[in-house]
């Protein structure tokens, strides 16, 4: 598998060498599906000048990043793009890597589930195989490598590349077993745009499966496993913060990164939910709206944990999606990141009800972003409300993939315990519906 991997890389790479040198690179650097104020990259070379000028990069109300990207950029702003393109590929590499030892778990089970009876007996044809699960690694690399999504992000240097490899690196030492370095990484990658805080409950509930201790409240090494890696969890956040702080010798960037993501106070188009309503809010009522669209990305991280606890990598892929639908400042880089698990769970085809559909949808929206941007902006024969109802569509549309995703992951559980053919106690052909 190591050949067609690298072959896949050297594909990706020279991609994105050609689109760099291309007229096409200042076009999607300006997109702003692509790039938000949060991530852009004028923003960092902005920040960049001031520090160099001896004044606080968040001084003004341009830059947004943290202290940890301005300081790696400012001795490596020679090989920015080098270092977006190794940063895709060490994403890819790292997804393979996890995926790999996640299906090897995954065939694991199974096996063990079969000698204990514990399937039904006419669901064969549900059971994954060594030779179905063979290629899922190097699909995985291929949907994230060659994703337009992914190309652009990268061609425009947008941070949220970044971003995505610190997550797929904590994704690869939680399914690794390493409490630690999980640790430390989803500390990385909350201090880096917050909202990963909520991939805590699935890495942990993965630990625990691995250390097979019982997911009950009532057990003592529940709960002191959790708090032992909750601990390894804030210790690194602190260490990351503090040396922000020593970074800058000023804690500016607290307000600036985080009070930022969290206030929403720039109002710029994007393909997220924000925006366009915050826009029209009146300032009185903006405070509480703030805080019901913010609680959308925690809201469902208890009720999908209690569903989810016996999948915990099915539950992280679900968080992935749910963050980069309702976060506030996202781009097309965020779903490029979920989207590349989607082979993982090519066994739940067969249960997919809308699948071309919604595939239909978001490839014409992803479509029609520019064509709604320039009637906007430039032809002025279109509003805003044009493009946010294709953003609107766009998000919609995800949120049902999603769905309809978690919906044929469920019916298949259901099927692998039940059994294929339902029957009611009349003797007629059940069907399953999800409530």
């Amino acid at each position: 598998m190591a050949a067609p991997l690298v072959l896949v890389v050297l594909v990706a790479v020279t991609v994105r060498a050609a689109l760099y040198r291309s007229s096409l690179a200042a076009f999607i650097s300006d997109r702003v599906e692509v790039a938000s104020p949060l991530n852009a990259w004028k923003r960092v070379v902005e920040g960049l000048a001031l520090l160099d000028l001896g004044v606080s990069p968040y001084s003004g109300a341009v830059f947004h990043e943290t202290p940890l990207i301005i300081y790696l950029f400012h001795f490596l702003i020679e090989y920015a793009e080098l270092v977006f393109m190794i940063t895709d590929v060490l994403t890819a590499v790292a997804l393979y890597l996890a995926i790999q030892d996640f299906n090897k778990v995954v065939f694991k089970k199974q096996k063990l589930l079969i000698e204990l009876d514990k399937y039904a007996p006419d669901v064969a044809e549900l059971i994954q195989t060594p030779m179905e699960m063979h290629y899922i690694p190097l699909k995985v690399a291929l949907f994230y490598l060659l994703n337009p999504y992914t190309v652009m992000s990268c061609v425009a240097k947008s941070t949220c590349t970044i971003n995505n490899t610190v997550i797929a690196f904590f994704i690869l030492a939680t399914i690794k077993g390493s409490a630690f370095l999980s640790a430390v990484f989803l500390a990385l990658a909350t201090y880096q745009s917050l909202y990963p805080l909520t991939l805590f409950a699935p890495a942990l509930l993965y630990l625990l499966q691995r250390q097979f201790i019982p997911i009950k409240l009532k057990s003592k090494s529940f709960w002191l496993y959790t708090m032992q890696y909750a601990a390894l969890y804030l210790c690194s956040l602190v260490v990351i913060i503090c040396l922000s702080f020593f970074l800058l010798n000023s804690w500016d960037f607290i307000p600036s990164v985080y009070g930022f993501i969290l206030s929403v106070p720039d109002l710029t188009p994007n393909i997220g939910l924000f925006w366009y309503f915050f826009a029209e809010m009146f300032e009185h009522f903006s405070l509480f709206f703030v805080c019901v669209f913010q609680i959308n990305v925690f809201f469902y991280t208890i009720p999908l944990a209690i569903k989810l606890k016996e999948h915990p990598v099915f539950f992280m892929f679900v968080q992935i999606a749910i963050i980069s639908i309702f976060k506030s400042y996202p781009t097309v880089g965020d779903i490029a990141l979920y989207m590349a698990f989607l082979p993982v769970w090519s066994h739940l085809y067969r249960f997919l009800r809308n699948i071309f559909i919604l595939s239909c949808v978001l490839i014409v929206c992803s479509l029609l972003f520019p064509v709604l941007w320039h009637l906007w902006i430039y032809a002025g024969s279109a509003n805003s409300n044009f493009y946010y109802a294709i953003t609107l569509t766009f998000n919609i549309g995800q949120i049902l993939l999603v769905s309809d995703y978690f919906y044929a992951f469920l019916r298949r559980e259901y099927y692998l315990t039940h059994g294929l053919h339902l029957t009611r106690q009349d003797g007629t052909e059940a069907m399953l519906v999800l409530k």
